[in-house]
């Protein structure tokens, strides 16, 4: 586009650059004997995929936590060469659970998956983006639909790695729709350095703001305009200023 606690089409493949180490894909699994009405933990077992180095299986007598996600204003969104957008992701918001890691109880680290139910992203138009000091054009719209928001958070030391998985969709008018671009990085309280585009976040303070931010690689897609445009293939970079609270499952 800072916090306590900026999916696959056949046509696009991004592949992201954090700064955290080349990681490897495992299955954990959540239960849960709390009555909560959080979406994760008020049902029999919720699967999550992380890719982790070293993830546990958290203990069954480990606690549950309600995780609320919220954007908030002064956010940035870059794509290519172009200078940055600014936008304001103020509304945003989503909830989600998290549980302590078995083998990491000491060090008050979550993991946490969002509910994409309840997941909004705010899309980037005329109302809540400028490009160079300037409104977007009124018939310019572009939708973010996200797809995956899961990972990581330490409570004691306020840094978060979320993996995120977007559908960006970018339309004028009525006349034209491209094809969705598809967004893969780790928003990250830590640094997150592409090849042309790179950021620095803040982790969590007491009051839960943080900035979480993600480069990643934008493949073409199948559209001359979009790809002419943009000079996919390119490099793009979030910015988001965040709020996230994290309280204990009753």
């Amino acid at each position: 586009m800072g916090c306590k606690i900026n999916p696959s089409a056949p046509s696009v493949l991004c592949k992201f650059r954090p700064t955290i180490p080349e990681l490897r894909t495992k299955t954990v699994f959540f239960s849960s004997s709390s009555s909560s009405s959080s979406s994760s933990f008020s049902h029999k077992l919720q699967k999550i995929r992380y890719s982790s180095t070293n993830l546990e299986v958290p203990s069954t007598e480990a606690k549950s936590y309600t995780v609320s996600f919220r954007t908030a204003r002064d956010c940035r969104l870059g794509i290519s060469r172009y200078p940055d957008f600014a936008y304001n992701a103020e509304g945003g918001k989503g909830t989600g659970s998290g549980a302590e890691v078995a083998d990491n109880l000491a060090d008050n680290e979550l993991l946490v998956s969002f509910d994409l139910e309840t997941l909004y992203i705010p899309p980037l138009t005329s109302s809540t983006t400028k490009f160079l000091g300037l409104p977007l054009p009124p018939f310019l719209n572009i939708d973010i639909v996200p797809l995956v928001f899961q990972g990581r958070i330490n409570k004691e030391s306020g840094k978060v790695d979320l993996e995120f998985k977007a559908k960006f969709f970018f339309s004028a008018g009525s006349f034209y729709k491209a094809p969705p671009l598809l967004v893969k990085t780790v928003l990250t309280s830590e640094e997150s350095k592409g090849t042309i585009k790179s950021g620095r976040g803040k982790r969590l303070n007491e009051e839960g703001k943080c900035k979480l931010v993600g480069a990643a690689t934008v493949d073409p897609v199948d559209d001359f305009l979009m790809n002419s445009f943009l000079g996919l293939p390119t490099e793009c970079l979030a910015e988001l200023n965040s709020v996230i609270n994290i309280s204990e499952s009753s």
